[in-house]
């Protein structure tokens, strides 16, 4: 493998919630990641980027305020992104939507996974939102998802979750399509720059 077969995956810890339980499944499919050896991953905690709510006007000559350049070299270091997502009253964390719009040329044409958690339905209706807003940004969601449904069962005190072979398995199909198109949108982009 050359170095320009590794990929740069960005684990997005998407609720800023006190208490929120998304640093363990980001955690957690953090270290699939790394266990793969041609994957570099970067844990993005929305929490910690203290991205501002309220966003400047039209003026492009304006500079961006410094958490909103910071978090963007990042993400556009990134060649695919893993959102770790609950569901909040049927849909996605505020932070979520506030991260994904700050933002542009960072997400497109590159690939996005997801990882949920939330009651009996697994955060999957935050999901499938999230695939609609990432599609306005030239982004690619890829199908498979991994979702924890009843979460707080599905996870012992280490942070492991409780049925191992289905999550690990559930990890593995997802790790793989997004490798896969991670690695064809960037050669696509390293032949041809993306151009709206």
């Amino acid at each position: 493998m050359t170095d320009n077969d590794r990929l740069r995956i960005a684990v997005i810890i998407g609720s800023t919630r006190v208490g929120r339980f998304g640093p363990v499944p980001a955690r957690w499919i953090a270290a699939h990641a790394r266990g793969r050896g041609d994957l570099d991953v970067d844990m993005v905690d929305l929490a910690d980027a203290a991205l501002p709510t309220v966003m400047g006007g039209d003026d492009e000559g304006e500079p961006l305020p410094e958490p909103v350049a910071a978090l963007g070299a990042r993400l556009a270091a990134a060649d695919a992104f893993i959102v770790v997502t609950p569901v909040y009253n049927r849909g996605y964390p505020a932070s979520l939507k506030n991260a994904v719009d700050w933002y542009f040329d960072e997400w497109s044409a590159k690939p996005v996974g997801f990882v949920s958690y939330g009651g009996a339905g697994g955060g999957l209706q935050a999901v499938e939102q999230l695939r609609n807003v990432f599609n306005e940004v030239h982004a690619h969601t890829v199908r498979s998802a991994v979702a924890f449904s009843d979460f707080p069962d599905k996870f012992d005190g280490q942070g492991r979750p409780t049925d191992a072979e289905g999550a690990d398995a559930a990890a593995k199909e997802l790790l793989d399509q997004l490798s896969w198109w991670a690695l064809a949108l960037k050669e696509a982009r390293e032949r041809r720059p993306f151009t709206v």
